[in-house]
């Protein structure tokens, strides 16, 4: 039995890479008493695997893992247990049930969107939304990012899918996340900010996540996103 766990990660807990976040939910699985499945052979481990890990400093209200399970009495119960072991700046959302013939939540990522705001004040642009506009509309946004063992050139405008700006000054993106093409809001945010003409400091924007989603659309057809929590 698999079931789908939604979670936040939010405030201090923000600082708290992606394998150490692993950990947490190993141990909480244990401290919650939930009839987790584990792998067999000489180092068991339970059955456990998240959606697109989350970069530190990067709060979320849409991150995904999925669980197997031995036996369970109701997702509701499920996510009762667990909150009672979490500690601030995690909370459990939702709990479902999949089908057996799911793919786990890894697989399944598609895309994901954020909202980007100021930490203080607001983005010192003119006419934010109109500066995201004409960014959007550019015919192509490369991108260079270097590796240790080589230099890559992209670019963003094929994978990012939405770009707009509130009445707040808030930017929100709706961009690609899948393990072939994933897209990180910084490097968006790199390059409007060289578009703009402003010199803005990464550390000066928080990131969030506001979900992850998969595409059910199929091979050559328009993209189709639906959150990961309703593909139950």
């Amino acid at each position: 039995m698999k079931i789908r766990i939604k979670f936040a990660k939010y405030g201090v807990m923000k600082f708290i890479g992606h394998l150490d976040t692993m950990r947490f939910f190993q141990k909480a699985v244990r401290r919650a008493e939930i009839d987790v499945k584990y792998s067999e052979g000489f180092s068991p481990h339970q059955i456990m695997s998240f959606a697109a890990p989350l970069g530190v400093g990067i709060e979320s209200f849409g991150e995904y893992m999925d669980i197997e399970l031995c036996s369970m009495t109701s997702p509701e119960d499920i996510m009762h247990a667990l909150n009672q072991v979490m500690v601030d700046g995690i909370e459990i959302l939702s709990v479902t049930v999949l089908p057996d013939h799911a793919k786990n939540a890894m697989a399944s990522v598609a895309a994901a969107s954020y909202r980007l705001c100021m930490k203080e004040g607001g983005f010192p642009v003119d006419d934010l939304a109109g500066k995201i506009r004409d960014f959007y509309e550019q015919d192509t946004i490369p991108y260079t990012r270097e590796t240790k063992k080589s230099v890559i050139e992209l670019d963003l405008k094929q994978g990012i899918y939405e770009i707009d700006a509130d009445s707040d000054g808030t930017i929100r993106m709706l961009v690609n996340a899948s393990s072939s093409g994933n897209i990180k809001p910084s490097m968006v945010f790199e390059k409007f900010c060289l578009f703009a003409g402003v010199e803005i400091p990464s550390s000066a924007c928080q990131v969030v996540r506001l979900e992850t989603y998969a595409d059910l659309a199929g091979e050559g057809a328009v993209h189709r996103f639906v959150p990961l929590s309703e593909m139950c």
